[in-house]
């Protein structure tokens, strides 16, 4: 069988196919409140990262659906990269994944059966890594390839870590490196490295599974995951939500190497384009701050880190679990401070 190119069948891939803020909020505004159901802890108020509704006293179960065109063109990886990002979305509210469900969707004229079996058979993998079965799903024959993990997790209800949460003064720490977006886009112009590739495929298929630790500290008070929305996107709902803003130091972000010098050369996706414009007027950049930087920024991420919003005391443990779990580069990006209107949401600001 001759290798199947996934990516020339889709339009977009990963997490940058997500639409836009701006455009999301507009189509969310209609949709009634949840207010009448008391027992929902995390619903659509806070644009947080799942749904999250208690079961009695000690028990909350997470529900949340994740899925996309793909990003690579190895059916195997693409499995997994898709599956971990889904995941990631119960580790983001301190949850443990107890069950996934399979969303697919197949150009069933277009790609081998083999070479869905495959894209199935990485997701499957990956869910075997962190304890869980994929107990069902569902398929359609679509134009596009689509797939994707609706995960279902627990949590204790004194114990779910929303994104809408942090605290002035509170420490900003976040867990992977940035710059899949970019990667991604080398990519598909037949111009990332092999080794870059590989670099690509480790943060990806890294599970966030540090998550469930956080969930334990007191002294973490937000936490949310960094995808399609960009890194200032995700901080930004932050921002938002705990009525605070932000100021990030660029040179300490952890960026994969290689998506650094590739963003200095031009390299990047339409997406960041539709995420600066997507923020409104609430990021302010320091005159330091170059245009490829700006880029990276915006960059939108595909499975990336856990963001987390912690105090100060809390700095060396939150630390110490990521690198319990292989997370070797997280590290102290900012704090959040009181809120000044004249000042926006988020500073970025070059050391």
């Amino acid at each position: 069988m001759s290798k199947v190119c996934l990516t020339q069948y889709s339009h977009g891939g990963g997490c940058g196919c997500k639409i836009a803020p701006a455009v999301l909020s507009e189509i969310l505004s209609g949709l009634p409140q949840a207010g009448m159901f008391p027992d929902l802890l995390v619903g659509l108020e806070s644009s947080d990262d799942a749904a999250v509704y208690r079961l009695n006293d000690t028990q909350a179960i997470i529900a949340t659906t994740d899925f996309f065109m793909p990003i690579v063109d190895d059916a195997f990886d693409f499995g997994r990269i898709a599956a971990t990002n889904a995941l990631s979305d119960i580790y983001a509210m301190g949850g443990q994944p107890i069950l996934a469900l399979a969303v697919v969707g197949m150009p069933i004229d277009k790609l081998p059966i083999e070479t869905i079996q495959q894209i199935m058979a990485g997701g499957a993998s990956v869910c075997q890594s962190a304890g869980i079965p994929i107990a069902g799903g569902h398929s359609i024959d679509s134009p596009e390839p689509i797939y994707g993990l609706v995960a279902l997790g627990i949590v204790h209800p004194d114990k779910v870590k929303r994104n809408d949460k942090a605290q002035a003064g509170d420490v900003l720490i976040l867990g992977k490196p940035l710059g899949i977006g970019v990667l991604s886009a080398a990519l598909k112009k037949g111009e990332l490295s092999a080794d870059g590739y590989q670099q690509m495929i480790a943060v990806t298929t890294q599970l966030n599974r540090t998550g469930t630790a956080l969930a334990n500290m007191a002294g973490v008070h937000a936490l949310t995951d960094v995808t399609g929305f960009a890194l200032l996107g995700h901080l930004l709902e932050v921002c938002r939500g705990s009525q605070l803003q932000a100021q990030v130091e660029f040179n300490r972000i952890p960026f994969i190497n290689i998506a650094l010098q590739l963003a200095k050369n031009g390299y990047a996706t339409g997406a960041a384009a539709r995420n600066w414009s997507s923020y409104g007027g609430g990021v302010l950049l320091g005159t330091e701050i170059t245009e490829w930087q700006r880029k990276l920024l915006c960059d939108p991420q595909t499975s990336g880190g856990l963001l987390v919003s912690c105090a100060p005391e809390s700095v060396d443990a939150v630390l110490a679990a990521f690198n319990a779990d292989g997370f070797n580069q997280a590290a102290v990006i900012g704090t959040m401070q009181k809120s000044d209107a004249q000042k926006g949401d988020v500073q970025v600001t070059v050391r």
